[in-house]
């Protein structure tokens, strides 16, 4: 099923596209929709999972408002999606952007997540190198396309939506080490080992989480989900289904629990 759903008075694209076992919510990158981890990855995950996505406000098919974008508001329309549409608790798979989401949710409704996977995800705005996108690059004009594909708000907008994600990738988020060491759900983190999110950055995130998982993919990029969707879909599906916590031979971050 896909389709418009009210979600806080907004129409929202969402696509729930089924399948056995627990609810997963993709929640997408900034500038993207949620098109892109469906094909990537949502199609593997939906052998074991109910997977469920929706566009962001300003994002795929589903319309701008006046407003900034703000990750806090992102989060509690997520929050809505996860009441209205799936009803209760869900795992949350992020990228990008979408992990920065799935973190806030774990924060603010900790009852609605079950295990969250975060890929190419920062917890703080300094935690990304600089980099320009050139318009006339690949990605870019994929980005374009996308968007003139699908947004009601027309291809022009695009040029709106370009100046607030930029303005909310140098502003935020603004979580700390001790903001994310309150996540106590299972946590799998994944980054391309070049990726524009930093490897200090992300060893702090796992380091921070109680119960976290760390994957640093060889040869990927910040685009790991269309770069290597096997080797991703493999990851998340051993992920959600392993013990918690993991039994390994020689502990020594898990000692404790072992």
């Amino acid at each position: 099923m896909a389709g418009y759903v009210d979600i806080g008075g907004h129409p929202t694209w969402v696509d729930d596209s089924g399948g056995p076992g627990a609810a997963l919510l993709l929640l997408h990158g900034g500038m993207s929709n949620s098109d892109d981890l469906l094909r990537s990855i949502g199609g593997d995950l939906s052998k074991d999972y109910r997977v469920v996505a929706f566009d962001r406000r300003g994002h795929g098919r589903t319309a701008d408002t006046e407003g900034a974008f703000d990750y806090e508001d992102m989060a509690a329309e997520t929050v809505r999606v996860l009441e209205t549409v799936v009803h209760g608790p869900a795992h949350l798979v992020g990228w990008s952007d979408g992990g920065i989401v799935a973190l806030l949710v774990a924060l603010s409704r900790p009852d609605l997540v079950h295990r969250l996977v975060v890929i190419g995800t920062n917890f703080h705005y300094n935690g990304t190198v600089p980099f320009d996108m050139d318009p006339q690059s690949p990605m870019a004009q994929e980005l374009a396309t996308a968007y003139a594909e699908r947004s009601p708000d027309g291809a022009e907008h695009l040029e709106v939506v370009f100046r607030k994600s930029v303005a909310l990738f140098t502003s935020e988020p603004q979580l700390t080490t001790a903001d994310i060491g309150r996540i106590a759900h299972p946590a799998l983190v994944v980054v391309g080992d070049d990726d524009v999110v930093t490897l200090a950055h992300t060893i702090s995130l796992y380091e921070a989480l109680p119960s976290g998982q760390l994957a640093v993919v060889p040869g990927a990029s910040h685009a790991l989900p269309f770069e290597q969707p096997d080797v991703l879909a493999r990851l998340i599906t051993t992920f959600l289904a392993g013990t918690q916590p993991p039994r390994t031979l020689m502990p020594v971050r898990r000692a404790a629990g072992a």
